[in-house]
């Protein structure tokens, strides 16, 4: 099998680089995948989380490929809400604990197929995920079972810049990596 040299591997099959062509939404979850899943709850109720700001300005930087994000998630979190639409993150669904119905829904409003759709995560609510979308990314530091179902394992752990690993690789891809700029979020 051949391979195609990433920024992140030189070890990204040619069979799943070209999988990558035709993607046209990128789902996401949002704990364990844009922050380590850890949550961080203050005396007042108050919930944190920590976002890295190259997976932002990487989400930013996939409207100039032409693929849509998503967030399907089973909590729900203004902060949440408040982070994505400053990503410009056109679809957030949130306290959806049946991501695989959340995500057919959701091709059938885009009008979308399968080959057409990636979506990533890092626990077992995520597998429903994939039983829509071609490409099955999993985090590094994913739950194995949802691993093994996986097709990409990032190299980044979610949190530390595994969207952005994603991201950057489909730049990439539609041979525009080199020409993104733009502020940080």
């Amino acid at each position: 099998m051949s391979s195609v040299k990433t920024l992140y591997t030189e070890y990204f099959s040619s069979e799943l680089f070209a999988k990558l062509a035709p993607i046209k939404l990128l789902v996401c979850d949002v704990d364990g995948v844009f922050s380590d899943g850890r949550i961080y709850l203050g005396n007042h109720g108050e919930e944190l989380k920590a976002f890295h700001t190259r997976d932002g300005y990487g989400i930013k930087s996939l409207a100039r490929c032409g693929i849509e994000v998503a967030i399907i998630t089973g909590r729900r979190s203004e902060l949440v809400q408040q982070r994505m639409s400053a990503l410009n993150v056109a679809y957030i669904i949130q306290g959806e604990e049946n991501k695989q119905d959340a995500l057919a829904q959701l091709m059938k409003t885009l009008s979308l197929q399968p080959h057409q759709i990636a979506s990533m995560g890092d626990d077992m609510p995520d597998i429903g995920m994939y039983k829509h979308s071609a490409v099955k990314i999993a985090v590094r530091d994913a739950h194995p079972y949802v691993s093994q179902q996986a097709n990409w394992v990032t190299q980044l752990d979610g949190g530390f810049g595994a969207v952005r690993e994603v991201t950057d690789t489909f730049l990439q891809v539609h041979n525009l990596l080199d020409n993104i700029h733009g502020a940080s979020v």
